[in-house]
């Protein structure tokens, strides 16, 4: 059974006082009208209509039912008639939440143009180093950066894939030496990201195989630009990912430790409430930050 489509049709009945007029009405014959509510009835264990072959009246039951069938038809109408009015056309408030480190170097500097090819939108970047609750936050969509994302009522699509590799600073491997292999990690000055996974185990792939080195970081921060600017310091030996080590690597204020190694890379996941959150504003902004996020 359609309840929808029940509650419509019944709600028609009432406001022609006809089977034979509702049924006229929505296009269906008189006895599919008259099954249908019955059913209804039978699986409310109820009576909602009394019917005489000259009169039909509402039960109390049945009066209740109306009322908040109406209230639900009522609001399916306003969803719909919001979603044509805004289907292809970016406009609205457009709230984003991402952890600190991917606010500031990725996101940050698409906004410009974002904005100004969207003059309609307001935005609000939140930026939350710690995962926060989408549906209490009023977020249209959440940047995570994980291994994977557990089953929930969220809708979590990849968008890009992050490296994460080992840097120091060219200073640093001066004064302390290089490491050769993974297990002469150990024997370094190692800065830890306190929210990662691998905060006192690094399992690092390579050509080789797999290695898997046991910390104790003697330095452990919570944001990947404190460990950046730590390890541009000459501060120790951390991982970072490729979009916070990228410019210092450029620039020569970092560089690979073990280039023939990394750790496991986590993917970079959009994160809506429902698939009915991917609106036109939304995917406008996923279309930006994807161009960016392509290697």
């Amino acid at each position: 059974m359609d309840k929808l489509s029940v509650m419509h049709a019944f709600r028609r009945i009432v406001e022609r006082g006809s089977f034979a007029r509702a049924a006229e009405d929505l296009g269906v014959s008189p006895a599919l009208l008259s099954r249908e509510i019955k059913l209804l009835e039978e699986s409310l264990g109820t009576t909602l209509l009394t019917r005489t072959t000259r009169s039909m009246s509402l039960t109390d039951a049945g009066r209740l039912y109306l009322d908040e069938a109406t209230v639900v038809l009522n609001a399916v109408t306003t969803v719909e008639t919001r979603i044509r009015e805004g289907a292809g056309s970016v406009r609205g408030h457009l709230k984003v939440n991402a952890s600190s480190s991917f606010g500031q170097t990725v996101i940050a500097p698409i906004l410009p143009e974002f904005l100004e090819a969207y003059p309609d939108v307001r935005l609000t970047l939140s930026m939350d180093d710690r995962v926060v609750d989408m549906v209490e936050g009023g977020f249209d969509v959440s940047i995570r950066i994980r291994a994977g994302l557990p089953d929930s009522a969220l809708v979590a699509r990849k968008i890009g894939t992050m490296h994460q590799r080992v840097f120091a600073a060219p200073a640093y491997l001066k004064r302390a030496g290089t490491p050769s292999t993974p297990d002469d990690i150990a024997r370094h000055r190692v800065i830890g990201f306190l929210l990662a996974d691998h905060l006192t185990s690094w399992e690092l792939h390579g050509s080789s195989g797999t290695a898997t080195i046991d910390l104790d970081p003697p330095v452990r921060v919570g944001n990947s630009l404190v460990l950046r600017d730590l390890l541009i310091a000459g501060q120790g030996i951390g991982t970072l990912p490729d979009f916070v080590s990228k410019e210092p690597e450029i620039r020569g204020d970092l560089v690979r430790v073990l280039p023939d190694w990394e750790l496991p890379a986590p993917e970079i996941f959009a994160v809506t409430a429902s698939r009915l959150g991917m609106d036109a504003k939304v995917t406008a902004f996923l279309d930006y930050l994807r161009a960016t996020l392509r290697p």
